[in-house]
């Protein structure tokens, strides 16, 4: 054999042991991590932020074969912000696509009860991407509010206590048209019930909000929305004390007092007869259902217990209520709660 050939043999042998070394090595690179992982990855980031976070998370096993692979597959110029599922079985030319494709993985958040639109947003802004000031303006907007059928004080209505499923980078305007169709869906399936009690979508959230935050107890909740339907339908004032803690902005106090109930707010329904401009709260669905199951009944008043139980006493006369209110006012006096 000549030499010439000897060479040409010896060299491709070279570039075969290379070439498989370089397979065994990347086959082999899985992520080192012990337990699934989310990797958030912000708009802006650049490749060394990148790195860096990754790094941290210990994600990057080999980093000679990993910046091999991102700088083959353009992985420094194609960055997708976005929130990225990994796990110990993912590989890390899996990871690499995934980012460089922007292929993320939704974030669950489960809505419960806000009470104001600027806590939900400050709630969003801790778990999407988007800015607390920017979505507070979108759903403040007149134009905005107008366009969905509602106004700044209705529009956190379209926001229902539930679990879902979004995107982390969702922006505002996404979120928005994501919770309205969600909210159509929900009320398409009570629009019976809805049309039975001759109240709008939106005048029965605000009552549910009430109902919301008088009760834990959903089975006083029927009893608590026909308190509130029935005085509503003789003209008589609500006089729901959550209205007035919401027209103060102070949800922790105890015990109304004569001089709160001169707050000059819409929202004082002592003050103002009739609904409230709004949700006080997102409500529940159970509350929201409570409202429109239309419990018929001759109350008119309630009172919680002496016993702290969390459950009322319902009345349907004054002097039959100023006793139940009285014995409540005893316990709270002999516990010195004011």
């Amino acid at each position: 054999m000549k030499k010439k050939h000897i060479i040409l043999i010896v060299i491709a042998a070279a570039i075969l042991l290379i070439i498989g070394s370089a397979l065994f090595l990347v086959r082999e690179q899985y992520l080192g991590i012990d337990e699934p992982l989310r990797i958030n990855v912000p708009p802006g980031t650049d490749y060394t932020a990148l790195v860096d976070t990754l790094d941290s998370h210990h994600c990057i096993p080999n980093h000679t074969t990993f910046h091999a692979i991102a700088r083959l597959r353009r992985l420094p110029s194609h960055i997708k912000p976005g929130s990225y599922l990994l796990t110990p079985k993912t590989h890390v030319i899996q990871m690499i696509q995934k980012i460089y494709s922007g292929n993320q993985d939704p974030v669950r958040i489960t809505i419960n009860k806000h009470r104001t639109l600027q806590h939900l947003c400050q709630f969003f802004s801790t778990r999407l991407t988007l800015n607390p000031d920017s979505l507070l303006l979108l759903l403040q907007s007149d134009e905005i509010c107008k366009e969905y059928g509602e106004t700044p004080q209705t529009i956190i209505g379209l926001f229902l206590q539930n679990t879902y499923e979004m995107y982390w980078t969702t922006s505002p305007t996404a979120l928005l048209v994501r919770m309205k169709r969600e909210s159509d869906y929900f009320w398409d399936k009570r629009k019976n019930q809805l049309q039975s009690l001759g109240l709008t979508r939106q005048q029965v959230l605000t009552i549910a909000s009430i109902v919301e935050e008088e009760t834990n107890a959903d089975d006083e909740k029927e009893d608590i929305a026909s308190v509130y339907l029935n005085r509503l339908r003789i003209g008589m004032p609500l006089q729901a004390d959550p209205t007035v803690k919401y027209a103060l902005g102070d949800f922790s106090i105890r015990r109304i007092r004569g001089n709160m109930l001169d707050c000059d707010s819409p929202y004082n329904t002592y003050r103002y007869a009739g609904l409230p401009p709004g949700p006080i709260c997102i409500p529940s669905v159970s509350s929201i259902d409570a409202v429109l199951k239309n419990k018929k009944t001759d109350y008119l008043f309630f009172c919680a217990k002496e016993d702290f139980s969390g459950k009322h006493n319902f009345a349907a006369t004054s002097s039959e209520h100023s006793s139940n209110a009285q014995r409540f006012h005893n316990a709270l006096n002999n516990r010195n709660i004011h």
